[in-house]
Protein backbone atom coordinates (compact mmCIF):
# COMPACT_ATOMS: atom_id res chain seq x y z
CA UNK A 1 0.00 0.00 0.00
CA UNK A 2 1.12 3.67 -0.97
CA UNK A 3 2.79 5.36 2.22
CA UNK A 4 0.25 8.62 1.96
CA UNK A 5 -2.15 5.90 1.85
CA UNK A 6 -1.18 4.80 5.10
CA UNK A 7 -0.72 7.58 6.75
CA UNK A 8 -4.06 9.02 5.82
CA UNK A 9 -5.74 6.00 7.24
CA UNK A 10 -4.39 6.17 10.34
CA UNK A 11 -5.68 9.50 11.13
CA UNK A 12 -7.32 9.87 14.20
CA UNK A 13 -11.25 9.87 13.76
CA UNK A 14 -13.79 12.98 13.24
CA UNK A 15 -15.16 14.86 16.59
CA UNK A 16 -17.93 16.88 17.45
CA UNK A 17 -15.28 19.39 17.12
CA UNK A 18 -13.96 18.76 13.84
CA UNK A 19 -17.67 18.67 12.57
CA UNK A 20 -18.07 21.94 13.70
CA UNK A 21 -14.87 23.30 12.10
CA UNK A 22 -15.64 21.93 9.14
CA UNK A 23 -19.49 23.50 9.32
CA UNK A 24 -18.10 26.90 10.34
CA UNK A 25 -15.21 26.94 7.14
CA UNK A 26 -18.12 25.44 4.88
CA UNK A 27 -20.90 28.32 5.80
CA UNK A 28 -17.98 31.22 5.25
CA UNK A 29 -17.26 29.83 1.55
CA UNK A 30 -20.57 29.68 0.99
CA UNK A 31 -21.38 33.52 2.29
CA UNK A 32 -18.19 34.48 0.37
CA UNK A 33 -19.69 32.83 -2.77
CA UNK A 34 -23.03 34.27 -2.43
CA UNK A 35 -21.32 37.90 -2.01
CA UNK A 36 -19.03 38.12 -4.85
CA UNK A 37 -21.46 36.46 -7.21
CA UNK A 38 -22.44 38.86 -10.05
CA UNK A 39 -19.42 41.48 -8.85
CA UNK A 40 -15.72 42.04 -10.02
CA UNK A 41 -14.93 39.55 -7.14
CA UNK A 42 -15.25 36.74 -9.41
CA UNK A 43 -12.54 37.81 -11.34
CA UNK A 44 -10.37 38.20 -8.07
CA UNK A 45 -11.23 35.15 -6.49
CA UNK A 46 -10.29 33.56 -10.29
CA UNK A 47 -7.03 35.29 -10.38
CA UNK A 48 -6.36 34.38 -6.56
CA UNK A 49 -6.94 30.58 -6.96
CA UNK A 50 -4.85 31.23 -10.59
CA UNK A 51 -1.70 32.57 -8.28
CA UNK A 52 -2.02 29.34 -6.23
CA UNK A 53 -2.07 27.19 -8.39
CA UNK A 54 0.98 28.18 -10.00
CA UNK A 55 2.75 28.56 -6.44
CA UNK A 56 2.08 24.79 -5.71
CA UNK A 57 2.52 23.68 -9.38
CA UNK A 58 6.35 25.79 -9.10
CA UNK A 59 6.97 23.73 -5.76
CA UNK A 60 6.58 20.47 -7.38
CA UNK A 61 7.61 21.02 -11.12
CA UNK A 62 10.23 22.37 -9.94
CA UNK A 63 9.79 25.95 -11.18
CA UNK A 64 12.08 28.14 -9.02
CA UNK A 65 11.75 31.44 -10.75
CA UNK A 66 8.10 31.14 -10.67
CA UNK A 67 8.56 29.82 -7.16
CA UNK A 68 10.35 33.04 -6.20
CA UNK A 69 8.20 35.80 -8.35
CA UNK A 70 5.25 34.75 -6.59
CA UNK A 71 6.41 34.78 -2.98
CA UNK A 72 8.14 38.35 -3.58
CA UNK A 73 4.72 39.44 -5.14
CA UNK A 74 2.25 38.35 -2.59
CA UNK A 75 3.25 41.13 0.24
CA UNK A 76 2.30 43.99 -2.40
CA UNK A 77 -0.54 42.23 -4.12
CA UNK A 78 -2.33 41.92 -0.99
CA UNK A 79 -1.93 45.99 -0.44
CA UNK A 80 -2.86 46.60 -3.95
CA UNK A 81 -6.04 44.49 -3.38
CA UNK A 82 -6.98 46.75 -0.32
CA UNK A 83 -6.75 49.51 -2.21
CA UNK A 84 -8.29 48.31 -5.12
CA UNK A 85 -11.25 46.45 -3.96
CA UNK A 86 -12.26 48.67 -0.06
CA UNK A 87 -15.80 49.53 -1.25
CA UNK A 88 -15.96 45.50 -2.04
CA UNK A 89 -14.69 44.64 1.59
CA UNK A 90 -16.21 47.70 3.59
CA UNK A 91 -19.72 45.58 1.60
CA UNK A 92 -18.83 42.65 2.91
CA UNK A 93 -17.73 43.44 6.35
CA UNK A 94 -20.85 45.24 6.04
CA UNK A 95 -23.17 42.16 5.01
CA UNK A 96 -21.69 39.52 7.46
CA UNK A 97 -22.86 42.37 10.15
CA UNK A 98 -25.92 41.85 9.51
CA UNK A 99 -26.26 37.93 9.60
CA UNK A 100 -29.31 36.48 11.67
CA UNK A 101 -26.69 35.37 14.65
CA UNK A 102 -25.51 39.48 14.47
CA UNK A 103 -29.43 41.11 14.72
CA UNK A 104 -30.29 39.62 18.12
CA UNK A 105 -28.19 42.64 19.27
CA UNK A 106 -29.13 45.54 17.08
CA UNK A 107 -32.24 44.76 16.73
CA UNK A 108 -33.79 47.61 19.50
CA UNK A 109 -31.86 50.02 17.31
CA UNK A 110 -33.38 48.42 13.84
CA UNK A 111 -36.82 48.55 15.45
CA UNK A 112 -36.48 52.19 16.74
CA UNK A 113 -34.81 52.94 13.27
CA UNK A 114 -38.35 51.22 11.84
CA UNK A 115 -40.76 53.47 13.86
CA UNK A 116 -38.86 56.65 13.32
CA UNK A 117 -39.41 56.16 9.33
CA UNK A 118 -42.77 54.89 9.66
CA UNK A 119 -43.96 57.64 11.64
CA UNK A 120 -42.55 60.55 9.35
CA UNK A 121 -43.44 58.64 6.44
CA UNK A 122 -47.30 58.36 7.66
CA UNK A 123 -46.61 62.42 9.28
CA UNK A 124 -45.95 63.84 5.28
CA UNK A 125 -48.58 61.49 3.86
CA UNK A 126 -50.82 62.97 6.16
CA UNK A 127 -50.00 66.61 5.99
CA UNK A 128 -50.14 65.89 1.96
CA UNK A 129 -53.72 64.37 2.32
CA UNK A 130 -52.19 61.45 0.20
CA UNK A 131 -54.24 58.01 1.00
CA UNK A 132 -52.41 54.91 2.53
CA UNK A 133 -52.17 51.26 3.97
CA UNK A 134 -49.13 50.47 5.36
CA UNK A 135 -49.45 46.67 7.12
CA UNK A 136 -46.73 45.54 9.74
CA UNK A 137 -46.24 42.19 9.77
CA UNK A 138 -45.56 40.24 13.24
CA UNK A 139 -45.59 36.60 14.56
CA UNK A 140 -48.20 35.00 11.84
CA UNK A 141 -47.10 35.71 8.41
CA UNK A 142 -48.41 37.97 5.67
CA UNK A 143 -47.22 35.64 3.28
CA UNK A 144 -50.31 34.91 0.98
CA UNK A 145 -51.16 38.65 0.94
CA UNK A 146 -47.23 39.83 0.09
CA UNK A 147 -48.12 37.46 -3.32
CA UNK A 148 -50.79 39.50 -4.57
CA UNK A 149 -48.62 42.59 -4.77
CA UNK A 150 -45.40 43.31 -6.50
CA UNK A 151 -42.32 42.11 -4.88
CA UNK A 152 -39.77 44.74 -3.87
CA UNK A 153 -37.61 43.21 -0.53
CA UNK A 154 -36.34 46.94 -0.39
CA UNK A 155 -34.69 48.99 2.57
CA UNK A 156 -37.17 50.94 4.65
CA UNK A 157 -37.48 54.25 4.20
CA UNK A 158 -39.73 57.33 4.38
CA UNK A 159 -38.72 58.68 0.66
CA UNK A 160 -39.74 54.95 -0.53
CA UNK A 161 -43.25 54.98 1.11
CA UNK A 162 -44.12 58.76 0.32
CA UNK A 163 -43.21 57.74 -3.42
CA UNK A 164 -45.64 54.32 -3.28
CA UNK A 165 -48.47 56.60 -2.39
CA UNK A 166 -48.24 59.52 -4.87
CA UNK A 167 -51.21 59.62 -7.01
CA UNK A 168 -49.15 59.02 -9.94
CA UNK A 169 -46.99 55.97 -8.97
CA UNK A 170 -48.51 52.59 -10.59
CA UNK A 171 -48.38 50.87 -7.03
CA UNK A 172 -49.98 53.34 -4.79
CA UNK A 173 -53.29 51.42 -4.84
CA UNK A 174 -53.30 48.62 -2.17
CA UNK A 175 -51.09 48.40 1.06
CA UNK A 176 -47.73 48.02 1.53
CA UNK A 177 -46.31 45.01 3.54
CA UNK A 178 -43.50 45.51 5.82
CA UNK A 179 -41.54 41.90 6.59
CA UNK A 180 -38.77 41.78 9.27
CA UNK A 181 -38.48 45.80 8.92
CA UNK A 182 -38.05 45.78 5.26
CA UNK A 183 -40.98 46.86 2.78
CA UNK A 184 -41.84 43.12 1.59
CA UNK A 185 -44.47 43.85 -1.43
CA UNK A 186 -46.43 46.90 -2.45
CA UNK A 187 -49.84 47.26 -4.15
CA UNK A 188 -51.34 44.31 -2.19
CA UNK A 189 -55.19 43.37 -1.75
CA UNK A 190 -56.11 42.92 1.69
CA UNK A 191 -59.43 41.39 2.66
CA UNK A 192 -62.20 43.79 3.72
CA UNK A 193 -63.89 43.32 7.07
CA UNK A 194 -67.55 42.27 7.33
CA UNK A 195 -68.26 43.66 10.71
CA UNK A 196 -71.21 45.25 11.04
CA UNK A 197 -69.88 47.50 14.08
CA UNK A 198 -67.59 48.91 11.86
CA UNK A 199 -68.47 52.45 11.20
CA UNK A 200 -70.02 53.51 7.91
CA UNK A 201 -67.35 56.50 7.86
CA UNK A 202 -64.86 54.73 7.14
CA UNK A 203 -63.75 54.08 3.79
CA UNK A 204 -62.43 50.64 1.80
CA UNK A 205 -58.66 51.59 2.96
CA UNK A 206 -59.75 51.29 6.68
CA UNK A 207 -61.66 48.81 6.21
CA UNK A 208 -58.92 46.73 4.61
CA UNK A 209 -56.74 48.06 7.73
CA UNK A 210 -59.43 46.32 10.13
CA UNK A 211 -59.86 43.23 7.79
CA UNK A 212 -56.56 42.18 8.24
CA UNK A 213 -55.50 42.75 11.62
CA UNK A 214 -59.19 40.49 12.09
CA UNK A 215 -57.60 37.42 10.62
CA UNK A 216 -54.16 37.65 12.29
CA UNK A 217 -52.34 39.52 14.65
CA UNK A 218 -50.51 41.76 11.90
CA UNK A 219 -50.80 45.92 12.53
CA UNK A 220 -51.94 48.61 10.03
CA UNK A 221 -51.16 52.34 9.34
CA UNK A 222 -54.13 53.86 6.98
CA UNK A 223 -53.60 57.54 6.25
CA UNK A 224 -56.97 59.14 4.83
CA UNK A 225 -57.04 60.73 1.31
CA UNK A 226 -59.85 63.05 2.49
CA UNK A 227 -59.06 64.41 6.35
CA UNK A 228 -55.31 63.56 6.36
CA UNK A 229 -56.08 61.23 9.55
CA UNK A 230 -53.60 58.90 10.58
CA UNK A 231 -54.86 55.79 11.98
CA UNK A 232 -53.83 52.38 13.32
CA UNK A 233 -55.44 49.26 12.98
CA UNK A 234 -54.90 46.50 15.09
CA UNK A 235 -56.73 43.24 16.80
CA UNK A 236 -60.10 43.90 14.76
CA UNK A 237 -60.00 47.40 15.80
CA UNK A 238 -58.79 50.88 14.68
CA UNK A 239 -57.48 53.93 16.61
CA UNK A 240 -57.94 57.74 14.35
CA UNK A 241 -57.12 61.03 15.07
CA UNK A 242 -53.16 59.80 15.97
CA UNK A 243 -50.58 62.38 16.41
CA UNK A 244 -46.98 61.52 15.44
CA UNK A 245 -46.01 60.59 19.23
CA UNK A 246 -49.14 58.48 19.81
CA UNK A 247 -48.29 56.57 16.76
CA UNK A 248 -44.64 56.23 18.01
CA UNK A 249 -45.49 54.98 21.33
CA UNK A 250 -48.16 52.57 19.80
CA UNK A 251 -45.74 51.50 16.97
CA UNK A 252 -43.00 50.87 19.97
CA UNK A 253 -45.83 48.55 21.69
CA UNK A 254 -46.27 46.45 18.65
CA UNK A 255 -42.94 46.21 17.56
CA UNK A 256 -40.47 46.22 20.03
CA UNK A 257 -42.56 44.36 22.27
CA UNK A 258 -44.57 42.13 20.09
CA UNK A 259 -43.00 38.45 21.11
CA UNK A 260 -45.36 39.84 25.01
CA UNK A 261 -47.53 36.76 25.06
CA UNK A 262 -50.25 38.64 26.42
CA UNK A 263 -51.66 40.75 23.91
CA UNK A 264 -53.50 44.31 24.65
CA UNK A 265 -57.38 44.46 24.53
CA UNK A 266 -58.82 45.83 21.08
CA UNK A 267 -58.96 49.81 20.80
CA UNK A 268 -63.18 50.50 20.78
CA UNK A 269 -64.76 51.14 17.33
CA UNK A 270 -64.98 54.33 15.75
CA UNK A 271 -68.36 55.14 15.88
Amino acid sequence: MPEYLTELLRRPPVGWWDLLDIAIVAILIYEFLKLIRGTRGVQMAAGSLLIVALFYLSRLAPLQTVNWMIRNMLVYVAFAAIVIFQSDIRRALAHFGQARFFRYFNRQEAADETIEELVVASTMLSTQRVGAIIAIEREIGLRNYIESGIPLDAELTYDLLVTIFQPGSPLHDGAVILQENRVAAAACFLPLTVNPRVSRELGTRHRAAIGLTEEGDAAAIVVSEETGQIGLARDGGIERGLTADRLREQLRELIVQRRVRRRAPPPAYDV
